[in-house]
């Protein structure tokens, strides 16, 4: 692979992953509830969860998947509901659920995990993005397994950057929230992105 395809890749996937979704948003709200060194947990989910989607698409397994409309359906309006769930789940915390670093009673870590791995697997365009987006910058005469691993290595390392600075901001924000019914209110607008993007992943078209 040679450094200027990598370095457009590097642009590429900067751009795509900071924008935000599911996955930003869960790892926000995590910061704000749970604190930074907490969410850790949550972004391992959200990486493995990725890193299992985007070793199945270079794996070819995608490219099966997006043939199939009965199985890439299947996997959407799972990742739908679930994201739906999610969404209802967070409209309805109320600021007693509030949970910062150093509580006992903050969510495990497994479930912390668990709920990441879950989001992260939701989305099948993750399947579309591995699909169309990486064999871009795959050359056909170089090891296909090398040139694999560093496209892969290099978008969790970006993913995780930008997970870190989404749960830093969001762990930042938790004092400010913590007054009048302002958690209240952030709980309806995360729990109304996340229902949000569980509907357009419903319509969401190959």
């Amino acid at each position: 692979m040679s450094l200027n395809i990598w370095l457009a890749y590097l642009a590429a996937v900067f751009l795509i992953s900071g924008t935000p979704g599911p996955n930003m948003l869960l790892a926000m709200t995590h910061g704000i509830h749970h604190g930074l060194s907490r969410t850790f947990s949550t972004m391992l989910g959200l990486l493995a969860g990725l890193a299992i989607i985007l070793s199945i698409s270079l794996g070819g397994l995608g490219a099966v998947l997006l043939a199939s409309s009965h199985a890439f359906d299947a996997i959407k309006y799972l990742g739908a509901a679930y994201l739906i769930y999610l969404g209802i789940k967070t409209w309805r915390s109320a600021d007693s659920d509030m949970r910062t670093e150093g509580r006992p009673d903050a969510d495990s870590a497994w479930a912390r995990f668990r709920i990441g791995i879950l989001v992260a697997l939701s989305n099948p365009k993750a399947i579309l993005f591995g699909v169309v987006f990486f064999p871009q910058f795959l050359d056909r005469n170089q090891p296909f397994a090398a040139q694999a691993s560093i496209l892969l290595l290099s978008f969790i390392v970006i993913e995780t950057g930008w997970m870190c600075i989404y749960a830093s901001g969001g762990a930042q924000l938790a004092q400010w929230l913590k007054r009048g019914r302002r958690m209240q209110w952030f709980n309806r607008a995360a729990g109304g992105a996340f229902v949000g993007a569980g509907l357009l992943l419903g319509t969401f078209r190959r």
